[in-house]
């Protein structure tokens, strides 16, 4: 069975900094496209940032420049370094995956940020 699990989430002043950390564990073969999303209050689950096995990102345009996301294959984890905060950044941050053969999707179960004024 395989999980994600989130870390690194908390409390940070407009302006500060976080770093999320997923490791992916488990049952597994190979992991590919690994991402993270946020949803926050009231609003749809969206991409933040993602990330191939070789490297390749792609962000949202609301975080280009601000956030930036990386990985170590060899300890399948994933990682957000999120600079510039700002209110808006505040939500659930879920890791996504795709692991295995088949690239079956997995997520973990979020880790919250909150970013004060």
């Amino acid at each position: 069975q395989v999980q994600l699990v989130e870390s690194g989430g908390g409390l940070v002043q407009s302006g500060g900094s976080l770093t999320l950390s997923c490791a992916a564990s488990g049952s597994i073969f190979s992991v590919y496209d690994m991402g993270w999303y946020r949803q926050a209050p009231g609003k749809q689950r969206e991409l933040v940032a993602a990330i191939t096995r070789g490297g390749r990102t792609n962000y949202a345009d609301s975080v280009k420049g601000r956030f930036t996301t990386s990985r170590d294959n060899a300890k399948n984890t994933v990682y957000l370094q999120m600079n510039s905060l700002k209110p808006e950044d505040t939500a659930v941050y879920y890791c996504n995956a795709r692991i295995g053969p088949i690239r079956e999707e997995h997520w973990g179960k979020g880790t919250l940020v909150t970013v004060s004024s």
